[in-house]
C-alpha cells in the first residue's frame, strides 16, 4: 500500500441543506425560467460566492490573525509520529478541510492533538471524532 493509498478520497465539495420561503424560491425559479441561471444550484452558488468576495478583506484579516492554515491540510501517522517523537502537542487550525488519516491509532491522535478547531470540513474516523471530541472547537 503507498501513501496515495492512505489519503482520504476527498470531494470537491459538501453538500448542504438550506430552507427558503415560498416567496424567495418562487423568485429564484423566475430568474432560472428567464435563463439568468441554469438552475436553483447555480443561483445559490453564485449568491454565496458574491457574499465572499464582498467580505474577503474579513476573511484575510481574520485568518491572518488567528493563524489559520487556508485550504487543505492532511495529517498522516507519519506527521502524529514526528510530532509525538518531537514532544509537540499539535493545535489544529484550518479554514477550508482538515483530514486526518484513517491509519492514525486513537492513543497516537490523544497523545498529539491538543486542539481542534475547523471552520469548513474535517474528515477523520468515527472512533478519532468521538475520541477527539472535547478538543474539537
Amino acid at each position: 500500500m503507498n501513501a496515495r493509498d492512505l489519503k482520504p478520497k476527498l470531494a470537491e465539495s459538501e453538500k448542504i441543506t438550506i430552507n427558503l420561503g415560498h416567496i424567495d424560491l418562487g423568485q429564484i425559479d423566475l430568474l432560472v425560467n428567464e435563463g439568468f441561471y441554469s438552475n436553483r444550484t447555480d443561483l445559490i452558488r453564485t449568491a454565496i460566492r458574491n457574499q465572499l468576495n464582498t467580505h474577503a478583506d474579513v476573511v484575510r484579516q481574520t485568518v491572518a490573525r488567528k493563524s489559520l492554515v487556508l485550504g487543505l491540510h492532511h495529517y498522516s501517522r507519519a506527521d502524529l509520529e514526528a510530532a509525538l517523537k518531537a514532544g509537540e502537542r499539535l493545535q489544529i487550525q484550518v479554514l477550508g478541510m482538515a483530514s486526518i488519516a484513517a491509519d492514525v491509532p486513537v492513543e497516537l491522535a490523544l497523545e498529539t492533538i491538543d486542539s481542534i478547531h475547523v471552520l469548513g470540513v474535517l474528515h477523520a474516523s468515527s472512533a478519532l471524532k468521538t475520541a477527539l471530541a472535547s478538543r474539537i472547537q
